[in-house]
């Protein structure tokens, strides 16, 4: 027999707030859960990777025909077989390459390197508004495939920094969408969206990411080391936007002896995902951070479910008084796994 309406909306009630006991005392055993968790290298999602180092086939592409294989981006990966099995390097170089890029999901093993970022450019002006698949469509740059590497070369977008409020400005200047990448002293130029790290495992080292909001996004599981992040947001900006939806995802974003810098008023993090994940570690912050540092997207619900904490950060933006109380400072235990190639089960792919 159907139970009566004030006896469901009193069990529905009690049912309600057991849950919210139970998630604030578990709080904490769930955080620590998953730092041990993202140490394990054991990853639910990702099976063990085997990256091919050395390259079978260089291919340049060069500005003038008589000095290159191909003067552009994207003929050259046409010309890699539809199933690459081998490591295939990608010569660009010096040039502003003003071409829409995409390596399709079959085409493993690629590499991109160029002459040097400040030299070699690849550009293009998509927006959310311009393409029929939205943000994820604008990339100027898109990467589908796994065990992907690129050196030494710009992915700019060339849409200006919208104003505020402004609808379909959103901007990528790259998206990864596979898994095991690479990118060394690369930079990704934009505003609004600037890096799409989509999913997967991937590791920035010696880049410069520019942009004014959430223009370091996505539901990746990714290191970032001694990186360079500028914001140039006019007002109100945020350097992430972590996409983690659910407690199954072991996703994440950790940024190793970085620096924040740039202008506007920053936060470290927006919670774009219900289930957020966000860590500084010995990043210098400069004075453009908001003393709170993260903003719950609205959403008052997901300050029970977000873990964004930094760890031994300095500057004047980094001081911990006045964080909001769902974000934490980290002990040593806790900053441990996200402080290593580790956290992305690196030793078993990264080769350079």
């Amino acid at each position: 027999m159907p139970m009566p309406m004030p006896c469901r909306l009193i069990f529905h009630a009690t049912i309600v707030l057991l849950l919210l006991n139970t998630r604030c005392h578990t709080t904490e055993q769930q955080f620590m859960k998953w730092v041990d968790f993202v140490g394990s290298l054991n990853h639910s999602l990702f099976k063990t990777a085997t990256n091919k180092a050395s390259p079978y086939r260089t291919i340049t592409v060069h500005k003038n025909p008589k000095y290159g294989d191909f003067t552009s981006i994207q003929d050259a990966i046409h010309s890699i077989p539809t199933i690459n099995l081998l490591r295939v390097l990608i010569k660009v170089h010096a040039g502003i390459y003003t071409e829409k890029v995409t390596i399709p999901p079959l085409k493993s093993y690629i590499t991109i390197e160029g002459g040097g970022a400040d030299e070699t450019i690849v550009q293009w002006g998509d927006t959310a508004a311009t393409q029929p698949l939205g943000t994820y469509g604008s990339a100027t740059f898109a990467v589908n495939s796994p065990f992907f590497i690129a050196k030494n070369i710009t992915f700019k977008n060339t849409t200006p920094v919208p104003a505020a409020g402004a609808v379909g400005k959103q901007a990528v200047a790259f998206r990864i969408s596979g898994d095991t990448a690479v990118l060394v002293g690369c930079k990704f130029v934009g505003a609004q969206d600037t890096l799409y790290d989509q999913v997967g495992r991937h590791y920035y080292k010696d880049c410069y990411m520019e942009g004014s909001v959430d223009f370091i996004f996505g539901n990746g599981l990714s290191l970032f080391e001694n990186c360079d992040v500028h914001a140039i947001a006019p007002r109100v900006g945020a350097v992430t936007a972590q996409g983690r939806s659910s407690i199954l995802e072991s996703s994440g974003f950790s940024f190793v002896k970085c620096r924040v810098r740039g202008s506007g008023a920053l936060y470290l993090g927006r919670a774009w995902g219900p289930f957020s994940r966000v860590v500084f570690s010995y990043t210098y912050m400069d004075n453009i951070i908001i003393p709170k540092g993260w903003y719950n997207w609205g959403d008052p619900s997901r300050q029970m479910t977000v873990f964004y904490g930094q760890y031994k950060c300095t500057g004047a933006g980094a001081k911990f008084a006045g964080r909001v109380a769902w974000s934490r400072e980290l002990t040593d235990e806790e900053a441990k796994p996200f402080l290593s190639l580790n956290f992305i089960d690196g030793p078993e792919w990264i080769t350079i």
